[in-house]
């Protein structure tokens, strides 16, 4: 079973001791201010065998989502909506510590803050993937590969389910009554999208606030917190990591600073989406 970098690097004291008062100075090792994100692409349609993808690439790390759509009955709960699931694999080629096999308890986590975080927000219109209510409708599968873990590898997951799915088209289908039929070869409608969501993610390192911490960071941090948000500033999600605490002053300023940098994310994001046959945006 892999384990993450966050709980497995162990940061000789003397580096820390060295960070943190480059960090008093007012300064990031990487010459980032506290508040800014590492440099940012997003590349749809980067896999041509899926309905829909994208790669972003967060600095260091580089993440793949991909959607793939199938034929499926709904939940007796609720006969007129659709599905999606969302699978995270931390590849072994994307860091030292990453072994094959079942995904651990950490790719579990990652895929439950992003599916809560699309869920929870309405992003996906799952009523416009019923086909026939109460007998066929569509279920999206977002499988989220991570190539290169560099640190903060969540909020480039959430960024690429978001474009991936503005990229995805279903399959053409005919309805007739209660059958459905597929259309072989040939693209329908895009996958029914509301809006997008974005998670920002601010690292606590000794009494420093950092947003998107690099691996090097978050290694060191004492807690960090994602929050998940929509364009008009709503909140949809929230997780902690670490063992560490955040004072209520602490949550504020956090919240703010994360408030600020979604609209960062934000337009990179609509860069690509806004356009009808998306693109890359960096």
């Amino acid at each position: 079973m892999s384990l993450t970098p966050s709980n497995y690097n162990i940061i000789p004291l003397i580096k820390r001791e060295s960070i943190v008062s480059i960090l008093e100075k007012g300064n990031r090792t990487d010459g980032r201010k506290f508040t800014d994100y590492r440099s940012l692409s997003i590349t749809q349609g980067y896999a041509k065998k899926a309905e829909g993808s994208a790669m972003v690439r967060l600095g260091d790390t580089a993440v793949l989502a991909g959607v793939k759509v199938k034929e499926d009955v709904p939940f007796p709960d609720t006969p007129d909506q659709g599905n999606f699931i969302v699978n995270v694999e931390l590849l072994p080629l994307a860091y030292e510590t990453f072994e094959p096999g079942p995904p651990d308890e950490n790719a579990v986590e990652l895929s439950r803050v992003v599916d809560r975080g699309l869920r929870d927000s309405k992003a996906v219109d799952l009523k416009g993937l019923c086909l026939v209510p109460g007998k066929k409708v569509w279920t999206v599968w977002i499988d989220i590969d991570v190539l290169d873990y560099g640190g903060n590898v969540l909020d480039a997951s959430m960024l690429a389910a978001v474009a991936a799915l503005y990229d995805a088209r279903l399959p053409k289908v005919e309805v007739n009554g209660d059958e459905v039929k597929v259309v072989k070869d040939e693209k329908g409608n895009r996958v029914p999208m509301n809006y997008p969501v974005v998670s920002v993610s601010v690292a606590k390192l000794d009494r420093f606030l950092l947003v998107d911490p690099d691996l090097e960071e978050e290694s060191m941090a004492e807690a960090r917190l994602s929050i998940s948000y929509l364009e008009d500033g709503k909140i949809v999600g929230m997780q902690k990591f670490g063992n560490g605490t955040l004072s209520v002053q602490e949550l504020d300023t956090v919240e703010g600073l994360a408030r600020t940098s979604s609209q960062r994310l934000f337009e990179e994001l609509k860069k690509v989406i806004a356009s009808p046959e998306g693109g890359v945006s960096q």
